[in-house]
């Protein structure tokens, strides 16, 4: 069910008081008895952060609700909502998330990354008070669970990581080549050098008349590299 919106409501989202202070307002609408069954709302939010539309997607007992992606994400995907806030509240006061909470914006965390609506906060509210599962550190913790990614979509993402390492081992070992070469190379240069600084010095020496032996001793050149000279 829509849930009607004043102009005063239909505000852009500054923070997690914001949206409760409209959440409240709707809630406390409700008479006293239906106070008392958890409610579970989405707020469909522009690009901009404002708040296009509110609807109430199920309606459980004092302390249950079941709902399914397709309730979530109906009429954000129907109004072209960029994001959503889900919204439920505990009627006994104590907003501590439950396990079935926590489960259930995991899982809507994942749906929303396939169909490209973002889930961006999730809010437990009383009439007095809230928390936010985004100020938590919930949101992002729950980001990063693998319990309902498709296998697919994991499959995809360890692809990609494989090729980004595989780019990344090729780029440092061409690094390390062209390294390793130009030392390679300076070393080979300088034995080249050496070696024709020792013929032209053992070339001298002949002329002077020393004897090969002496001369290979001063030069480290072979008998042989010295009588082809």
């Amino acid at each position: 069910m829509q849930v009607r919106l004043s102009k005063d409501q239909k505000i852009k989202v500054s923070s997690s008081h914001s949206v409760f202070k409209v959440m409240r307002q709707i809630l406390l609408r409700e008479n006293e008895i239906e106070r008392e069954q958890e409610h579970v709302w989405v707020l469909g939010l522009a690009s901009n952060c404002k708040i296009l539309n509110v609807e109430l997607v199920s309606l459980g007992d004092i302390n249950k609700v079941f709902i399914k992606p397709m309730q979530i994400f109906r009429l954000a995907l129907m109004k072209g909502s960029a994001a959503i806030i889900m919204v439920h509240n505990h009627p006994s006061g104590d907003l501590k998330p439950t396990p079935e909470d926590l489960d259930t914006t995991d899982q809507m965390i994942q749906v929303g990354k396939i169909i490209g609506v973002e889930v961006i906060d999730h809010l437990i509210i009383s009439t007095e008070k809230h928390i936010s599962f985004d100020k938590a550190g919930l949101m992002e913790k729950l980001a990063d669970s693998k319990k309902w990614v498709p296998p697919f979509v994991e499959q995809e993402r360890i692809r990609k990581e494989k090729e980004k390492i595989r780019k990344e081992a090729l780029k440092l070992g061409k690094q390390e080549g062209i390294k390793e070469g130009k030392k390679l190379g300076k070393q080979m240069g300088l034995e080249k050098g050496m070696k024709k600084k020792a013929k032209e010095i053992a070339k001298k020496s002949l002329k002077e008349g020393l004897s090969i032996e002496l001369i290979s001793n001063l030069t480290g050149l072979t008998k042989d590299e010295i009588e082809k000279l």
